[in-house]
C-alpha cells in the first residue's frame, strides 16, 4: 500500500508540474512538484525508500524531458538518499527544520544536475544562482505547506465525523 501512495504521489506531481509548466510565466519562482515529493517521501520513509522513489521520479521525468536521460535521475536519487538519512539521524518535526531540509535538498540536486551538465559539457548555465535559490526558495515553501496539509488531514476527516455526530443527537 505503501509503495503504490509513493507512485501515486510522484504521478500526480508530474500530471500537476507538466500542466502548470504552460500557466506560469518565465522568470517567476520555479517549484520542482517531483522533488518535493522526493524529499517529502524520504523524510518520512528513510532513505531507501527516498532513494528509489528518487530513481523512478528522476527517470520517469527525465524521460518526459527533452534532457540526457538519467543525469535528472542521479540528482533525485542522491537527494531522496540523504534526504532519507537526515530524516533518520535528526529530529524535522518543525516547520524551520522542515525548511532548511528542503531548501538544502534542492540546492544540492542544482549541484548536481547542472555539474553534470556543465562536466560533460552538454550544457552551460549561464549564473544560475538567482534560479536556484528562487527555486530552493519555492521548493522550501511547497515542502513545508505539505507537511503541514498531510498532518491536518487526518485530524481533519475526524472532526468533521465528531461534528456530524453532534449534529444528528
Amino acid at each position: 500500500m505503501k509503495t503504490a501512495g509513493v507512485i501515486l504521489a510522484i504521478t500526480l506531481a508530474l500530471a500537476l508540474q507538466t500542466t502548470l509548466a504552460r500557466f506560469v510565466i518565465r522568470g517567476t519562482v520555479a517549484v520542482d512538484l517531483v522533488l518535493v515529493v522526493v524529499i517529502y517521501v524520504a523524510l518520512t520513509s528513510g532513505p531507501v525508500t527516498g532513494l528509489l522513489s528518487g530513481t523512478l521520479a528522476g527517470l520517469v521525468q527525465d524521460a518526459l524531458s527533452s534532457g540526457v536521460i538519467g543525469i535528472g535521475g542521479l540528482a533525485k536519487t542522491i537527494v531522496g538518499f540523504l534526504a532519507g538519512i537526515i530524516g533518520t539521524q535528526f529530529i524535522v518535526a518543525q516547520p524551520l527544520p522542515r525548511f532548511v531540509v528542503f531548501f538544502g535538498a534542492t540546492v544540492l540536486h542544482a549541484l548536481v544536475f547542472i555539474g553534470l551538465y556543465v562536466l560533460l559539457d552538454l550544457r552551460q548555465f549561464p549564473s544560475p544562482v538567482p534560479a536556484v535559490t528562487g527555486q530552493a526558495v519555492g521548493n522550501a515553501i511547497v515542502g513545508v505547506i505539505a507537511f503541514h496539509l498531510v498532518e491536518l488531514l487526518p485530524g481533519a476527516v475526524e472532526r468533521r465525523r465528531a461534528a456530524r455526530s453532534r449534529i444528528r443527537r
